[in-house]
């Protein structure tokens, strides 16, 4: 398999444009009101990608009368290609121009749970 091949045929499905912002400073006190104004953020991606939402399978497990997965909201995952930055907590993340990328695999969220054996002795 040409994993090269394979990379660029599925990067080419990733049809919107995201941007990654990244605080860059604290925001500057407005000196009328006091107030503080806009923090300044720095982009640091911005190309193809997509924000992919579980409401749908939230929604269907509400349906069905099961909470399958435990949550109360729905929540995303944000798909860029392997060259892009990672995005960290607290960036904001915002599609630019959203031309319906739509999944073409299942992606879905786990949890791990640790258990520990009982002692054979």
């Amino acid at each position: 398999m040409d994993l090269s091949q394979a990379r660029a045929d599925l990067e080419a499905q990733l049809t919107d444009t995201v941007r990654i912002s990244r605080t860059a400073g604290q925001p500057v006190l407005d000196p009328v009101t006091g107030e503080p104004g806009q923090t300044p953020t720095t982009v640091v991606y911005e190309g193809p990608g997509a924000v992919l939402s579980t409401h749908g399978q939230i929604v269907l497990g509400q349906v069905l009368g099961q909470d399958w997965l435990s949550e109360g909201s729905a929540w995303y995952r944000l798909v860029t290609p392997v060259s892009a930055p990672v995005a960290l907590i607290g960036d904001l993340v915002e599609v630019v121009t959203e031309a319906s990328t739509v999944e073409i695999c299942r992606s879905t969220r786990l949890m791990e749970r640790i258990t520990t054996a009982s002692s054979a002795i």
